[in-house]
């Protein structure tokens, strides 16, 4: 993967006391979340905690009970329910976790699907498009991939081609459900840097992480939720406390922070944690 350079934008998108349900079980009650340009903000919790259906909701792939959800550009500010689906992906770009598996098709013909909200009904497709589009390419690692078929991929490549989609938007706001799922070890870490460096360049940026030293590595703002609720919220060294992670997890984590790094570093302390410190007492 390479990184980015191509112009910032200043896109924001704010979701206001959001209450969301699955049928007739309310699972996210009065949740706020600002998403603002430069800034990764990280939704982390336990299984069942809410982030993945909160952030749903600012894709407007979920619909709202109650609260509002409001998208920030040069347009102005705007009810996201009032735009159309084009206005809105033009703005908003969304990796989500459940995604159709395409057949038949190519990797770029796959990446060229995200210029679809900037493309006319019947226009073909412009130098721009075409720079969008091996852009994200380039910076997924898959400018070398792009006429293998999407059938012969792994998860984890795959992963990657949904990523480059999701780029290929050019949008200024990026929401991401899991994005290092199914990636190795190499992936994962450029992945995040991806991340940081389309924060750097203004973008917007919402994700969900189930790995905590992820989004200490690169969260600017971090949502700590539990029960369909925000447990807390603020800078990672805030939120990433031994008290609150311990609470929500519901078993010892230790957090403290690195000061060669700057981040905060947890720690899950498992029924064997004690026999790997004698074990490595016996080999010192």
């Amino acid at each position: 993967m390479t990184t980015i350079t191509d112009s910032p934008r200043a896109d924001e998108l704010h979701g206001e006391s959001l209450a969301l349900s699955y049928g007739r079980t309310r699972v996210v009650h009065e949740v706020s979340l600002h998403l603002r340009p430069g800034t990764v903000t990280a939704l982390i919790g336990p299984n069942g905690s809410g982030k993945s259906t909160a952030l749903r909701a600012l894709a407007r792939l979920h619909r709202v009970d109650e609260g509002i959800v409001r998208v920030a550009d040069a347009q102005g500010e705007r009810d996201a329910a009032a735009l159309s689906a084009k206005e809105f992906a033009r703005t908003v770009a969304m990796l989500s976790q459940s995604r159709p598996h395409p057949s038949g098709l190519e990797v770029r013909d796959v990446v060229a699907y995200g210029r679809h909200p900037h493309r006319g009904r019947f226009s073909g497709m412009t130098d721009a498009d075409r720079e969008a589009i091996a852009h994200a390419l380039e910076l997924t690692g898959l400018d070398a991939m792009v006429h293998r078929a999407v059938d012969e991929l792994s998860g984890g490549e795959l992963q990657r081609v949904w990523l480059a989609t999701a780029l290929a938007q050019s949008t200024g706001i990026l929401l991401l459900d899991e994005p290092t799922n199914h990636l190795d070890l190499r992936y994962q870490v450029e992945t995040l840097d991806l991340i940081c460096d389309l924060a750097d360049r203004g973008t917007a940026v919402g994700v969900v992480l189930h790995d905590l030293g992820h989004a200490a590595s690169v969260a600017d703002e971090v949502v700590l939720m539990h029960r369909g609720r925000v447990h807390a919220s603020g800078m990672p060294e805030a939120v990433l406390t031994s008290e609150n992670l311990t609470e929500v997890y519901g078993l010892p984590i230790e957090a403290q922070l690195d000061e060669r790094t700057g981040r905060v570093q947890v720690t899950p302390r498992g029924r064997h944690h004690a026999r790997v410190r004698a074990l490595s007492a016996l080999s010192a």
